[in-house]
């Protein structure tokens, strides 16, 4: 029997399996909003917009919302912001080099990766390339292609006493075949359809290839890639579509390319993407400036990413009084130096939305002596001046090749947000 949860769990999974890069996860959500009836938009076309559901995309960044049927132009929007990259590896210019019989591929490390978590993996490829006549096509391998491997431990006695050293540069090639195998742009291009010979640039990245999967004695514990951070992208998702009824409110999800390494890109959370987009819904509706103040005063912006759980074999590393359990709900997210957004006013709003769908709540801070992660919760505040919360839900593994969270606390995430996009 398919309930909530098993389907819930089943959408991300098929979110995760079509996502190996922002490209990807960027498509697949204007994929699902159009087939939902939302009208997809180009930036360079002029926009003339009407009650009803649209989405645009730009390179691995999407950002999709709802026109009212009533007084859209005067109407407060609700944001749910997230991110579409995960931290791992990103193939180098010169991609693929034979080395000692081996042919491998030479990467740059994305981001903050937990990088023993890469080793021993089975991995695949995706890619955005770019073709002579500049089009752009997505690809990607259909299973494994590649491979970290860990140096023996005979080869290496001291590595349980002392600990793993990694050097980024000499220890992280990936193989992908014995020195006569084929290139991987021939595999990539073969994938995408097209002439490998019309493929000048790639933007491609190496990811987790297993499947998310529910495990645990209860089968109610996910075990994926990439959960940092396409779950609040399929949560936000499932809001919006769930939304499209608001008629006090602009619904929107944003969801940002670039935040494991800095938000800093046109397609990023520092960028203009989301000003742009906003500027322009308020233009094609007829709103003058004195509206979009108004409207800006009373709108809101929920940054939803993970967050840690506590962890049962290293409890000291987390605040002694506030410890968030998987399991038992999603996290307000709080931090003293602003690298979290959320106050009194932002917790009120999450804590009575939470309550109208019976949904527990729990807060994070982080030890005082371990220094506090962001999100795009402070940049996204910073450039708009709309209120900003942040939330997510807890985990396990943060920026490994593969993280557990509870079943549950997605679940919850989904209805809260739903709530509060529906206004």
């Amino acid at each position: 029997m398919t309930t909530p949860a098993s389907a819930a769990f089943a959408e991300l999974r098929d979110l995760v399996v079509a996502s190996p890069t922002s490209y990807h996860a960027a498509e697949a959500v204007a994929a699902q909003l159009t087939a939902e009836g939302f009208t997809r938009l180009d930036e360079r076309d002029e926009w003339k917009l009407a009650a009803g559901g649209y989405v645009v995309v730009r390179d691995g960044a999407v950002i999709a919302w709802v026109v009212p049927e009533r007084d859209a132009a005067s109407a407060p929007v609700t944001i749910i912001g997230a991110h579409t990259d995960s931290p791992g590896f990103r193939l180098k210019p010169t991609a693929q080099t034979a080395r000692q019989g081996w042919q491998t591929l030479n990467v740059e490390v994305y981001g903050g990766p937990l990088l023993n978590s890469w080793l021993d993996r089975d991995l695949r490829v995706g890619a955005r390339l770019v073709l002579d006549d500049a089009r752009v096509v997505l690809a990607a391998t259909e299973s494994a292609v590649a491979r970290i491997p860990q140096l023996a431990v005979h080869l290496d006695r001291g590595v349980n006493s002392e600990g793993l050293k990694l050097d980024r540069q000499q220890h992280t090639h990936p193989i992908v075949g014995l020195e006569s195998a084929p290139q991987l742009v021939d595999v990539l291009a073969a994938s995408a359809g097209v002439d490998a010979g019309t493929v000048v640039a790639m933007d491609a990245f190496v990811v987790d290839a297993q499947a998310p999967e529910l495990i645990g004695l209860e089968g109610n514990l996910v075990a994926s890639g990439r959960l940092d951070n396409l779950v609040s992208v399929h949560a936000g998702l499932r809001a919006l579509l769930a939304a499209r009824g608001a008629e006090s409110r602009i619904p929107m999800l944003a969801a940002f390319d670039h935040e494991e390494v800095g938000s800093a890109s046109r397609s990023g959370a520092a960028g203009p993407f989301l000003a742009d987009v906003l500027a322009r819904i308020r233009a094609s509706l007829g709103a003058d400036l004195e509206t979009v103040q108004r409207a800006n005063a009373a709108s809101w912006n929920i940054s939803s990413d993970v967050g840690h759980a506590v962890h049962p074999n290293y409890a000291s590393h987390h605040d002694d009084d506030t410890r968030p359990w998987a399991g038992k709900g999603p996290i307000l997210k709080i931090n003293a130096d602003q690298r979290y957004t959320t106050d009194a006013l932002g917790e009120q709003l999450w804590r009575a939305a939470a309550a109208r769908v019976d949904v527990p709540v729990q807060e994070f801070v982080s030890r005082n002596s371990i220094p506090s992660g962001s999100t795009i919760g402070p940049i996204t505040s910073t450039r708009l001046g709309i209120r900003t919360l942040d939330v997510g839900i807890p985990i396990l593994s943060m920026h490994s090749a593969r993280e557990l969270a509870a079943l549950d606390d997605i679940v919850s995430l989904e209805r809260v947000l739903t709530d509060l996009l529906a206004g």
